[in-house]
């Protein structure tokens, strides 16, 4: 491969890499009760930006009730956004890296590091 070639993929490479991460500030994701009372947006990094309740929803839910229901669906926005988030990145982890070993919940240096050396070698 000619140094040409070479510079090509890196420049294609740099050119993914920022069109991913563009595209990951605007991921967004908005989900509603069923009974479309309740309605929650949620950003690219997990972070609520709005609620929106229908007044009646304080006359049929009580507060613990309201709670719960408005956690719900952040908790599914959040999941979307998650999934939106792995299906940018998957492709760009390099080989032998899976997404979950760098952005799960359990992550650990472990993916990052070489293995232990002996000494006695």
């Amino acid at each position: 491969m000619t140094v040409e070639g070479l510079a090509g993929q890196v420049n294609q490479q740099v050119e993914r890499v920022r069109e991913t991460y563009e595209a990951l500030n605007s991921i967004e994701s908005t989900m509603g009760s069923s009974d479309g009372m309740i309605s929650v947006v949620v950003g690219p990094q997990g972070q609520v930006r709005d609620i929106e309740l229908d007044p009646r929803v304080y006359r049929k839910l009580s507060a613990t009730e309201l709670a719960d229901a408005i956690m719900e669906q952040i908790n599914r926005a959040a999941a979307a956004v998650s999934e939106q988030r792995r299906h940018l990145l998957e492709p760009l982890m390099p080989d032998g890296l899976r997404y979950d070993q760098v952005f799960g919940e359990n992550v650990t240096l472990d993916a990052f590091l070489p293995s232990p050396v002996d000494p006695d070698v």
